[in-house]
């Protein structure tokens, strides 16, 4: 199994604990030196916080444990990160993210803003795309199935 395969495991795990609280199911990992140093799902609903998205929650472990920047830092996330995330991704210069699903409604680095495109942003990491979308991809979709 690939080092991908295996932190997008990670991802996809909090992904599905997210979904069984209720939250749209969305999960992140963020790797130092070979080791997930900070994992979490989305819990906006949870703790009453429009920030508390899992790349947010993530970031803040990450840097609690290792400093406000994570440029040795990578960075698996089950959905293409919002603006609000893709900017955090950007200010605290993590390295590489790598993302499952595309979101066509709500993404801010292939849809939207396109946010690490802008003359403004400071950093840009290096990006990949679609690992484990249809697995990523499919857990939206029941989610959001089950409660229209």
């Amino acid at each position: 199994m690939s080092d991908f395969t295996s932190f997008m495991d990670v991802a996809l795990s909090e992904a599905k604990a997210a979904a069984e609280r209720g939250e749209v199911p969305v999960g992140a990992v963020i790797v130092h030196a070979g080791k997930a140093v900070a994992h979490a799902g989305n819990r906006t609903r949870e703790l009453a916080d429009p920030t508390a998205h899992a790349e947010m929650l993530a970031i803040r472990a990450a840097c609690a444990q290792l400093g406000e920047r994570l440029p040795e830092c990578d960075l698996y996330v089950t959905l293409e990160p919002c603006p609000m995330c893709a900017s955090a991704i950007s200010f605290a210069r993590i390295r590489r993210l790598y993302y499952a699903a595309s979101d066509p409604k709500s993404g801010g680095l292939e849809q939207g803003p396109r946010l690490f495109n802008h003359a403004q942003c400071h950093h840009k990491p290096e990006v990949y795309a679609g690992i484990r979308e249809a697995e990523a991809s499919g857990l939206l979709t029941s989610f959001f199935e089950t409660r229209r």
